[in-house]
């Protein structure tokens, strides 16, 4: 088993998960980073990982050709990894608890699902998600259980039977759900590429599961800024994520597009406008009209950066988050 953790120019969030890897009690996985961020990222990286874990596990670290986005870092972590069973995806901005690969593993064995997820929670000990569930008339996610106490009794089988994707910052997918669904959509960049996934129909075959007992703390959002306060939150994660969910729905719902763009285009007015965020207002209506036109990749603002960086080159290592 390998465990694939995309970072970009931020060593300290992989380093804490990996001394939360370090401790866990299922000892047979190797680990393989993939830095998005450039050479001089990857070479800052690489001076402070370990060769191996405590428990003799593998440490490697790959530099990706370029800012790849998530999906691509994915499917190239996965393919630098191809001799394993399994692979569990991680955020770098998780911390596992010791126990959290065992239920997992210990889960995807029973054999009736391809991959599983877990109970995400937040430091201040509320739950981010067990599970999503997708609701396509109105192209918006729904994280189950977020908001309850992490410590509060699970109805796991109310879960599976409820979610239809997996959130993207802990999932464990086995070889045959990858050969069976096929990598990951990488023309979303960042955001929804987990949903997509799931929601194809190879995928909704295959199964997934949840385990209770993997519990995975997530800080969320310390690459991008989506987790600062609504009328702070920068440009690209809210951009992309609003795109991304009208993309989906062309991808997997063709037919419900009218509705589900409007449903869209209302959530946005009642999440920015009611809070008076007309900067990230404008932010979200910006990508609605991306989805719609069909713009695919990185946004075209981040294609301009990496044009000037090519013509300049002292923009090279330039954050095109920023």
């Amino acid at each position: 088993m390998s465990v694939v953790i995309v970072t970009f120019r931020n060593a300290d969030d992989p380093l804490r998960c990996l001394e939360a890897l370090a401790r866990s009690t299922h000892r047979d996985f190797d680990v393989c980073l993939v830095e998005n961020g450039g050479q001089e990222a990857h070479a800052a990286l690489a001076q402070r990982l370990p060769a191996t874990l405590p428990g003799g596990q593998s440490v490697r670290l790959v530099l990706a050709p370029g800012n790849l986005g998530f999906a691509a870092g994915v499917n190239l972590g996965m393919a630098s990894t191809p001799d394993a069973e399994a692979w569990w995806i991680l955020n770098p901005d998780t911390q596992p608890e010791p126990e959290a690969l065992a239920a997992m593993v210990d889960r995807l064995d029973r054999g009736d699902c391809g991959a599983v997820g877990c109970t995400l929670f937040r430091e201040d000990g509320r739950i981010q998600s067990y599970g999503g569930a997708w609701r396509r008339w109105l192209a918006r996610p729904i994280s189950l259980g977020k908001g309850r106490d992490a410590d509060a009794a699970i109805d796991a089988q109310w879960v599976e039977r409820s979610q239809n994707y997996l959130n993207g910052a802990s999932i464990l997918v086995s070889r045959t759900f990858l050969d069976a669904v096929g990598p990951m959509k990488e023309d979303y960049f960042l955001y929804c590429e987990e949903s997509e996934w799931f929601l194809r129909e190879s995928a909704r075959r295959i199964g997934i599961g949840f385990a209770p007992g993997a519990r995975v703390q997530h800080a969320q959002g310390t690459t991008t800024g989506a987790g600062a306060a609504i009328r702070a939150q920068p440009r690209m994660p809210i951009y992309l994520n609003e795109r991304n969910k009208i993309l989906l729905t062309k991808d997997r719902y063709p037919l419900l597009l009218p509705i589900a763009a409007l449903a869209v285009l209302a959530h946005l007015f009642a999440r920015y406008v009611r809070q008076r965020a007309w900067l990230q207002f404008g932010y979200g209506l910006e990508g609605w009209l991306a989805g719609l036109v069909g713009e695919r990749g990185p946004p075209s603002r981040l294609r301009r950066s990496a044009r000037s960086a090519r013509c300049d080159p002292r923009n090279l290592e330039r954050d095109p988050q920023e």
